[in-house]
């Protein structure tokens, strides 16, 4: 399935199902590295589904150059330990669900990885996500900042962001219900985490991920 020929984005932490229908239907992906990192977006954050609702996972950061800091000089704050508080709120809100132990000693490792730069941690994980999903995927960091895109370029980068006033319509992504374990408790969420999906669907993530995908 090939919706758009190519895309840009913005670096993600545990992308979105929106931000992964990109990654999966699209041609020429591109990731952009150059831009002003900007707070509260999901360069750093992720959103699953906790006991008590929607939850934030914030890897907190440190701006060398105040808000003119470049997304790719962003460094990761260890001085609280965010890498374990992360996985700890993952075992709390999935270890009931239906896949979690099928993937919990995958992606339990990748969380004593340290990396200097978000940028690093990002596309790390990214990039295990993928072999873990067994899909392959095949991007490319953009060489410099993209101030302007053509007509034929699919541009996400402030688009798709936790912040409702940041969004804008997406002709191309429709979410679909599937199972979540607080569902009965809290009603369904769309377009958390893709690691939400993963744990709750398991081998058919990405095909639920593939139907949120619509034609034009």
């Amino acid at each position: 399935m090939q919706i758009c020929k190519k895309v840009l984005l913005s670096t993600a932490y545990l992308p979105n199902i929106q931000y992964f229908s990109k990654l999966l239907t699209c041609q020429d992906i591109y990731i952009e590295v150059h831009d002003n990192f900007q707070k509260q977006s999901y360069r750093n954050r992720a959103i699953i589904y906790g006991s008590n609702g929607p939850l934030d996972l914030v890897i907190p950061v440190k701006k060398s150059n105040g808000n003119k800091t470049k997304t790719r000089d962003v460094l990761i704050d260890y001085d609280t330990p965010w890498n374990k508080i992360h996985w700890k709120a993952l075992i709390s809100s999935y270890k009931h669900s239906p896949f979690f132990e099928i993937f919990e000693e995958e992606i339990k490792p990748l969380y004593k990885k340290k990396y200097k730069f978000l940028l690093d941690w990002n596309f790390y994980f990214l990039d295990n996500l993928f072999a873990i999903i067994g899909y392959p995927i095949h991007y490319k960091k953009t060489v410099d900042f993209q101030s302007e895109t053509d007509a034929s370029t699919y541009d996400y980068r402030d688009i798709i962001h936790p912040k409702k006033r940041m969004h804008r319509p997406d002709p191309f992504f429709s979410p679909v219900t599937y199972f979540q374990v607080f569902a009965q408790k809290h009603g369904f969420q769309e377009n958390l985490s893709f690691i939400d999906l993963l744990f709750n669907e398991g081998p058919q993530a990405v095909s639920v991920c593939k139907t949120s995908v619509k034609s034009e």
